[in-house]
C-alpha cells in the first residue's frame, strides 16, 4: 500500500480545485501587482492559493505550508506543503496558455508527494516516493535519449537578469550551440513535469525557489531522472541552482555548465 496516497489524493483535489477556477479566469480582465520590475501576481494566484491551502488544512490542519504568496505560521508538523498556486504567473497574465498548480509535500525534510496540474491540456502529473511518475494514471519515464547534441532542453532566465550578471545567458548561449534546441516556456514545474515524461531530455535554471520546484523534482526522481546542483553535487529545493535530466546527458550538462561559467563555452 502506498503509504503517502492519502497525502496524494488531497493534493490532487486541491489542484484541481484551484485549476478550474484558474481556467475560468483565465483571459478575463485581471488585477495584476507587481512585486518586482518584472515578477507579477495576480487575484487568480491568491484565490488559488486560498483554495490550495484551505482544502489541505481543512484535511491537514496540524502541517506546515510554504507557499509563494504568503507567510503561514510555523507548527513544528514533520509534514510541510510546498505549493505554487499559479507556476506562471507572467504567462497567465498576458493570456499565454502555459501554467499550472505545483504541490509538493516533504515529511521530516524529504519529498514524498507531488502534484503538478496544468488545466489548460488536464494534464495530471502525480508522484510518490517509491511508487513512481505518472500523467493521468499512466506510468512515466524519463526519455533515451543521448548524447546532448541529440536533446531538447527547457530552461528559464531570473526575475532580475537584465541587472545581475547570474543571469543564464552564458549557458543558454553554451546549450544553444550543443543541444537539438532549447525552449524557454516560463514555468518551472511544468518544465521540471515534461522532463519526466520524457518530452524533455534535460532542464536547467537558477534562482527558482522551492515552490517552483518541490514536485517536480520528485516527478523527476521518480520517472528515472536525475536532479542536482550545477556543479553536479546533491539537490534539496531551496538550492537555487537545479539540473534536471534523463540521467544519460547528465554530467555533459554538467560540464557545460562549468564551462559556460569559466567563460569557456
Amino acid at each position: 500500500m502506498n503509504t503517502y496516497n492519502e497525502f496524494l489524493q488531497e493534493a490532487v483535489t486541491a489542484a484541481q480545485i484551484a485549476g478550474r477556477y484558474q481556467k475560468y479566469r483565465f483571459a478575463s480582465v485581471l488585477n495584476v501587482e507587481l512585486k518586482g520590475d518584472k515578477d507579477l501576481v495576480t487575484e487568480v494566484d491568491k484565490e488559488s492559493e486560498r483554495l490550495i491551502v484551505g482544502h489541505l488544512l481543512s484535511c491537514f490542519p496540524d502541517h506546515d505550508i510554504v507557499a509563494e504568496e504568503n507567510v503561514y505560521a510555523v507548527k513544528g508538523s514533520r509534514f510541510r506543503w510546498v505549493i505554487d498556486p499559479v507556476d506562471g504567473t507572467t504567462n497567465y497574465a498576458h493570456g499565454f496558455p502555459w501554467f499550472c498548480a505545483s504541490i509538493g509535500l516533504e515529511m521530516d525534510g524529504e519529498l514524498v508527494a507531488g502534484v503538478i496540474y496544468n488545466p489548460v491540456y488536464d494534464e495530471l502529473f502525480t508522484a510518490t516516493k517509491g511508487e513512481g511518475a505518472f500523467l493521468n494514471g499512466v506510468r512515466l519515464s524519463v526519455s533515451a535519449r543521448s548524447p546532448l547534441k541529440n536533446t531538447l532542453l527547457g530552461t528559464g532566465f531570473p526575475y532580475d537578469c537584465a541587472t545581475d550578471p547570474a543571469n543564464n545567458f552564458a549557458s543558454f548561449m553554451a546549450f544553444q550551440k550543443s543541444a537539438r534546441g532549447i525552449r524557454r516556456a516560463g514555468a518551472a514545474a511544468l518544465d521540471l513535469a515534461y522532463v519526466a515524461a520524457g518530452r524533455l531530455d534535460g532542464f536547467w535554471e537558477l534562482k527558482l525557489k522551492p515552490w517552483d520546484v518541490a514536485a517536480g523534482v520528485l516527478l523527476v526522481r521518480e520517472a528515472g531522472g536525475t536532479v542536482t546542483t550545477f556543479d553536479g553535487s546533491p539537490y534539496d529545493i531551496f538550492n537555487g541552482r537545479i539540473v534536471a535530466s534523463n540521467g544519460l546527458i547528465h554530467d555533459e550538462m554538467v560540464a557545460k555548465l562549468a564551462e559556460a561559467a569559466s567563460g569557456e563555452s
